[in-house]
C-alpha cells in the first residue's frame, strides 16, 4: 500500500463483498471505500455483520464472493499476515495478547524482523510517547488493566507500519478521558494520511471524530454518507429505521424506592494484586435486595477485584465479605454460585464462556447437572433446547444466535448477551455485572437493562460496575466511586452529579461519604 497517498485517495475498497457461514449471510454484497486522511465509522445493530466485514478486510476470513482492492488493484488476503504485508492493521474487540509475556515480547511476536530487545523497547517507548499511550514495554501483560492492554494493541499495529488501521469497538474498555485521548490519536493519524476504520455503538464517539459513517443492516450497506449534517437522532434513524425515545431512560421514576436487607456487604476489605501490590484498601459498602449499587472507577483502580472477592477467586487480606449476613471462610466459586450469585465478568470470552462449546452448551454452564447423567448428556434434548431458547429470548430482542453456533465465533455483543441470558435465567439473589451493555446496540442495550431491572424489582441485588456515567446514573440507586483501590465516594445517585463523580474517579475530587 502506498505510504504517500494524498488525502482523499482510496487506499482500501470492497466490491460486492460477501461472506456466508452456511445459510447465514453475514455480509451480502458490501461496497465500501476507505480513504487516506479519513476516520470512517461503521455502525449497525448486533449481528449486522460489522465484525465479519473487518475480519475480511484484515484477512482473518476469506470472502465467499466479491473482491478487495488496495490502491485500486484486486488482492487476495488469505491471512492476517498477508493483510499486514499490505499495510492493514486490526485491533480486535477480544485482545490477542499473551498474558504471561511482557509488552515488548507481545509486540515482537506480531512484527516481522522485530530486531533485538533494546531496539524494540526503544521503538515502543517512542511510539507510546508520540501518541500519548503511556505503554511500559517491560510490563507483564497479565498485570495490566484492560485499558492498558488496548493501548498495547494500538502500539502493535503502529509498530507494524499499517496505513489502514481497523478498530473493533476500540473504547469498550476505556474510561471517558482515555477514550478522548484515543480520539486525539485518531486526529493525529488522520492528519498524517492514515485511514482509520472503526466500529462503535456510541453515538457521541461517531459525532466526535468520524468524517464518514457507513451503516450496516442485516449484512448489507444501508447508508454511507459524510458525517457533516448528521446528529444523534439522524444516526439512530439510520441504525434502527425509526425515531428513538432516547438511549437512556430515567429508571428511578418507574421503580419502587423500597429496599430490603443486605445481600452483599464489604467491611473494610483489602486485597492484593497478583504481584503482591495493594489492590483494594479498606473498602466498605452494602448492596441491598431490590437495589442497584453502581461502581464508578477508571480501568485498573481496583474495581476488577470486587467480583473475584465475591466469587472466592481472590481472598481478602483484611476485612470481611458477607453474603446475606454470612461471613464466609475462604469460599469457593462453586459454592458461591450455588448460593445464588451470578456474574457477568469483565472479559466474557475468556472468563464467562468456553469458546469451543456451542451457544446451547454455554447456556447451561453452572446448571449442567440438570442435563447430565453418568452416561452423558440427558436424552431429553427437547427440554434442553427449549430451556436454552427461552433464555436467549429473554435477552435478545432480535436475531439471537443459533443454538449450535460456536461461542468463539460470536461477535462481542452477542457473546455478552449469551452470558447475560444464562446468568439471569438462574434468578440469582445477587448479580455482579461488569460493563453490562458493552458492545450492545441501542435496542439490545435497553433490553439488557430492562431484564436486569425486572429482576431487581423482584428482589435481586445488583453490583453494577461501569465506566459509562450516563448508564450508571440511569440505572443505579446509589453510586460507589473507587480510585487507587480506595472508596472515595458513596452516595444516592440523585444527590450527586456526573462532574463530581468524574472528578472523584480521577482522584481530583477529594473523598466523599
Amino acid at each position: 500500500m502506498s505510504v504517500s497517498a494524498g488525502a482523499g485517495q482510496i487506499l482500501l475498497e470492497t466490491r460486492a463483498l460477501s461472506k456466508h457461514f452456511g445459510t447465514l449471510k453475514a455480509n451480502d454484497g458490501i461496497d465500501l471505500a476507505v480513504r487516506a486522511g479519513e476516520i470512517h465509522a461503521v455502525l449497525g445493530e448486533n449481528g449486522a455483520g460489522k465484525s465479519t466485514l473487518m475480519k475480511l478486510l484484515y484477512g482473518y476470513y476469506q470472502p465467499t464472493s466479491g473482491e478487495v482492492l488496495i490502491d485500486g488493484r484486486p488482492v487476495v488476503l488469505e491471512s492476517p499476515r498477508r493483510g499486514r504485508a499490505f499495510g492493514i492493521g486490526m485491533v480486535f474487540q477480544n485482545f490477542t495478547l499473551i498474558p504471561a509475556f511482557r509488552v515488548w515480547e507481545n509486540v515482537a511476536l506480531f512484527l516481522e524482523g522485530a530486531g533485538d530487545k533494546g531496539q524494540l523497547v526503544r521503538k515502543i517507548t517512542d511510539l507510546s510517547r508520540s501518541y500519548g499511550l503511556n505503554v511500559n514495554p517491560l510490563a507483564l501483560v497479565r498485570d495490566l488493566p484492560m485499558g492498558d492492554r488496548q493501548k498495547v494493541e494500538i502500539v502493535k499495529i503502529l509498530a507494524a507500519g499499517a496505513r489502514v488501521l481497523i478498530f473493533d469497538e476500540p473504547t469498550s474498555v476505556l474510561a471517558p478521558h482515555e477514550a478522548e485521548n484515543l480520539f486525539v490519536v485518531f486526529d493525529r493519524l488522520r492528519s498524517e494520511g492514515y485511514a482509520v476504520l472503526f466500529i462503535s455503538h456510541k453515538m457521541t464517539e461517531v459525532l466526535r471524530c468520524a468524517d464518514r459513517v457507513t451503516v450496516l443492516r442485516k449484512g448489507r450497506v444501508a447508508a454511507s454518507l459524510p458525517r457533516e449534517g448528521l446528529d444523534r437522532h439522524g444516526l439512530v434513524n439510520l441504525l434502527v429505521g425509526q425515531e428513538s425515545e432516547g438511549e437512556w431512560e430515567e429508571v428511578g421514576a418507574r421503580r419502587s424506592s423500597s429496599r430490603g436487607t443486605a445481600v452483599l456487604e464489604f467491611v473494610n476489605v483489602s486485597c492484593l494484586t497478583d504481584d503482591g501490590r495493594p489492590g483494594l484498601e479498606g473498602v466498605s459498602f452494602t448492596v441491598l435486595n431490590g437495589e442497584v449499587l453502581g461502581v464508578a472507577a477508571v480501568s485498573g483502580n481496583g474495581q476488577e477485584f470486587l467480583g473475584d472477592l465475591v466469587l472466592g477467586l481472590r481472598q481478602p487480606t483484611g476485612g470481611s465479605v458477607f453474603l446475606e449476613g454470612v461471613d464466609r471462610d475462604r469460599p469457593t466459586p462453586r459454592k458461591t454460585l450455588a448460593s445464588g450469585v451470578a456474574v457477568l465478568p469483565e472479559d466474557p470470552l475468556r472468563q464467562g464462556t468456553i469458546g469451543t462449546f456451542t451457544v446451547k452448551e454455554n447456556l447451561i454452564l453452572g446448571r449442567q447437572n440438570d442435563y447430565w447423567t453418568d452416561g452423558g448428556w440427558t436424552p431429553d434434548r427437547s427440554r434442553w433446547a427449549h430451556d436454552a431458547q427461552a433464555s436467549l429470548m429473554e435477552a435478545f430482542v432480535q436475531s439471537p444466535p443459533r443454538l449450535e453456533a460456536r461461542a468463539g465465533d460470536l461477535s462481542g455483543g452477542n457473546l455478552q448477551r449469551v452470558v447475560i441470558a444464562r446468568e439471569l435465567r438462574r434468578s440469582p439473589r445477587l448479580f455482579v455485572s461488569y460493563y453490562l451493555t458493552r458492545g450492545l446496540d441501542l435496542s439490545n442495550a435497553r433490553a439488557a437493562r430492562d431484564l436486569v431491572l425486572d429482576h431487581v424489582d423482584k428482589g435481586m441485588g445488583a453490583l453494577f460496575v461501569s465506566e459509562d456515567l450516563d448508564e450508571l446514573f440511569a440505572i443505579s440507586d446509589r453510586l460507589l466511586v473507587i480510585h487507587a483501590g480506595k472508596a472515595v465516594g458513596l452516595f444516592p445517585t440523585k444527590q450527586t452529579t456526573q462532574q463530581e463523580v468524574g472528578l472523584l474517579m480521577t482522584g481530583a475530587g477529594g473523598s466523599h461519604d
